[in-house]
């Protein structure tokens, strides 16, 4: 509640009213002793699945990092027993991609350290019991492959970046694509050998409908720097990317959801350094072709101040509730949360 209130007295009075509009508290995934971090929140029917990876630290390599699961029915309120989706005790395990095949069940993307990477994709009914389905031999090796969608008529798609972050060049990113359901993934790159200024990356998607698909994705710049928009209105097969008017998200991890049933997508993302959990809403109309036109946030939640010790919602969307998943803490102890925050424009 200390958090609560020193974010309350800094924030100017609209946001602060957003926020006093929020239950008292974010509901608690897992608090257990580590660096729990990254989690994915997938709502699979009515259930809610939220996995995530646990280590010592903000190190993404550690031998002892691994992947776990817990699943909730009440809408968040309360977990059942964790379960272990993947640790080899050689190797560092993080979630870096959620989504639905096209029955309905939950994968996930775990990339997997030892040296180089390898990305595993694994398939769960019941966000229970797990099974790893594909391991790709992709070209060039990406750092991540995101959350997953359905493309009418095309099968499943992920978007995917790769580099090395240095300043001048090299960097890439496009998609992959399944026609089987998972098994087996095809790789396009759609921009190669870019500047990182020019490189989005963690990127988020939606299916929009007659073709087209919009993302956001991160840029890695540092501070003040503006999200990417990236655009397709042919299934994915050619894009445009142009930045946004969004610069209010130092290393956010930028999570999207698009409701039909309203015309809007919800842009989420976390102030790292000042522990605000963020949203833009915007009609399809607004920002299709038009970037730099999105809304003017609003805080939904918050948590820790610490730099790297907090962030990277995740959302999923289950009946009028928008589940937002994030970790929070101070190194080496951090917690994942989730925070249910109401569909915008559904009328009550």
């Amino acid at each position: 509640m200390d958090l609560i209130r020193k974010v309350l007295l800094a924030l100017p009075c609209w946001a602060a009213i957003q926020l006093l509009a929020l239950p008292a508290a974010p509901y608690v995934v897992q608090n257990c002793t580590g660096y729990n971090s990254w989690p994915m929140m997938q709502a699979v029917g009515r259930r809610l699945v939220c996995t995530y990876s646990r280590g010592t630290g903000h190190n993404i390599g550690e031998g002892v990092r691994g992947v776990y699961a817990r699943t909730s029915d009440d809408g968040g309120r309360t977990w059942g027993p964790e379960v272990c989706i993947v640790d080899e005790r050689d190797r560092g395990e993080v979630t870096i991609g959620k989504g639905l095949d096209a029955d309905g069940a939950m994968l996930l993307w775990i990339r997997s350290i030892k040296g180089a990477y390898r990305h595993d994709l694994y398939r769960s009914h019941d966000g229970q019991t797990w099974q790893k389905i594909s391991t790709p031999n992709l070209d060039p090796t990406p750092i991540q492959i995101t959350d997953v969608f359905s493309v009418p008529g095309k099968g499943l798609m992920a978007l995917w970046f790769a580099g090395d972050y240095n300043a001048e060049g090299g960097h890439s990113w496009g998609v992959v694509t399944s026609d089987d359901n998972g098994l087996t993934w095809c790789q396009r790159t759609v921009e190669r050998d870019l500047p990182k200024a020019d490189w989005p990356t963690e990127q988020s998607a939606v299916v929009l409908g007659s073709g087209q698909i919009l993302a956001i994705g991160r840029t890695e710049l540092g501070r003040g720097q503006c999200q990417f928009q990236l655009e397709s209105s042919d299934f994915g097969q050619t894009w445009t990317r142009r930045l946004t008017n969004i610069s209010d998200t130092y290393s956010s991890t930028p999570s999207l959801i698009y409701d039909a049933d309203t015309g809007t997508i919800a842009n989420y993302y976390f102030e790292r350094g000042k522990g605000l959990i963020k949203r833009r809403v915007n009609t399809v109309a607004s920002v299709w072709n038009n970037p730099t036109s999105w809304a003017s946030p609003e805080v939904v939640g918050v948590g820790s101040e610490s730099t790297w010790d907090t962030g990277n919602v995740n959302v999923t969307r289950r009946g009028r509730i928008h589940h937002v998943a994030y970790y929070s803490g101070l190194s080496p102890q951090t917690s994942i949360y989730t925070l249910p925050v109401r569909v915008p424009g559904l009328k009550p």
